[in-house]
């Protein structure tokens, strides 16, 4: 059975998938986000939120809260949707996916370091953009500065970005 959240976009039937960005404020404005190296598997190396895909009978918020604590150990209790980021990748379609991006400022716990993700704060204007995905220098700073995004990108080999699409939106 498929996932009923599954998209069809472009042609293209997408897998959806989540991301979470804790973050803590000061002043109205986020100061810290956090965000975890992958240290195996899809994203290896690189710096990302928390997520990954929607398991069969679950939602897109309950994966992502599911995700949140195998992989940083933190019970989230309560996100705010910023952005829904559509991937193609023509060499390995297996790979598309539309990701859901929240943020939260309300968990239980420390982030915490497991087999998959070791976590660490920044600041949002020091951000390793060299060591996270390409497409993130693009969105991310927007939805730091409260626009909600909606946002399509084609990668060629390497990773490299082969097309983007990035759109300021009203609602997600």
């Amino acid at each position: 059975m498929e996932n009923p959240d599954s998209k069809i976009e472009n042609g293209k039937k997408l897998r959806d998938a989540t991301l979470v960005f804790l973050i803590k404020k000061s002043q109205g404005k986020i100061s810290e986000v956090c965000l975890a190296m992958k240290k195996r598997g899809f994203g290896v190396n690189r710096w990302n939120g928390t997520g990954g895909k929607v398991e069969k009978g679950e939602n897109i918020k309950t994966a992502a809260t599911r995700e949140t604590m195998e992989e940083i150990g933190v019970e989230i209790k309560q996100t705010n949707k910023v952005a829904e980021l559509s991937f193609f990748f023509p060499h390995n379609p297996a790979w598309d996916q539309k990701v859901h991006v929240y943020f939260s400022e309300s968990w239980n716990g420390e982030p915490t370091e497991s087999e998959e993700m070791r976590p660490q704060w920044f600041s949002p204007l020091d951000l390793p953009f060299d060591s996270m995905w390409p497409d993130d220098q693009f969105w991310l700073p927007e939805v730091f500065v409260k626009k909600l995004i909606k946002a399509t990108f084609v990668f060629g080999e390497n990773d490299i970005i082969k097309d983007k699409e990035i759109n300021i939106v009203d609602e997600l």
